[in-house]
């Protein structure tokens, strides 16, 4: 039986890191990795983290990577029409699923199924309904390592970000805040893992706040 060919979202975080791994384990042919772009910053949309960092995930994962580039502040017709057009080219190609490292938010999940549903594609959720505690640890023992580049201080104290992602983190953060950040309280860039070639160097740069509530931690690429 001839095997599916899938694309990854991918946010260059934790939880799309261990989706990739878990179908790559199973085998699954990725086509790409799909990630939104914001223009003019240059950097992953939500996370705050570099193009180029994002460029040495794809060299260290030996994937090809795709980037959908939408505006600052972009509308939700904008963002669907770029991604549409890129799905489209995919789906051409007989790619059939995208990956997602959704865990259990129902309303995320079904406007992803409808919005593939659209270019006749469907999604995939290899982590959905999993403990998210569960799938912290396990994306730790696996050996992955990431730090925070962004947190939501609604959610979580601006002190949390640029601190690594590791069992000491998780055992300090409130018991209010999803362990795998699943409503937004933090967002991570993955730096080396299991199915990293190499990986990727950085420093810390400076830390900014943006609409007085998200703190962003800059990632400076090394050599």
């Amino acid at each position: 039986m001839k095997m599916e060919k899938m694309l990854v979202a991918w946010s260059g975080g934790k939880d799309s890191a261990l989706a990739l791994y878990t179908i790559q384990e199973e085998g699954i042919e990725i086509s790409a990795l799909l990630t939104t772009v914001t223009e003019q910053y240059n950097r992953i949309s939500m996370h705050g983290v570099r193009q180029i960092l994002l460029e040495r995930q794809s060299h260290a994962l030996g994937i090809p990577l795709e980037k959908v580039f939408i505006p600052p502040e972009t509308s939700n017709e904008i963002y669907e029409a770029r991604m549409s057009a890129l799905l489209l080219k995919y789906a051409n190609q007989g790619v059939t699923t995208v990956v997602f490292g959704d865990v259990f938010l129902e309303d995320i999940r079904t406007y992803r199924e409808n919005h593939l549903f659209k270019v006749g594609m469907k999604a995939f959720f290899p982590l959905w309904k999993k403990h998210s505690l569960e799938l912290a640890h396990e994306f730790l023992n696996l050996g992955f390592k990431a730090i925070i580049t962004c947190v939501d201080s609604n959610a979580i104290d601006g002190s949390f970000v640029g601190r690594i992602f590791d069992k000491t983190f998780l055992s300090e953060i409130p018991s209010t805040v999803d362990p795998c950040g699943e409503n937004g309280e933090f967002h991570s860039f993955v730096y080396d893992g299991p199915n990293f070639l190499e990986q990727i160097p950085y420093e810390k740069g400076k830390t900014v706040v943006r609409d007085n509530r998200f703190y962003f931690c800059d990632l400076i690429p090394r050599r």
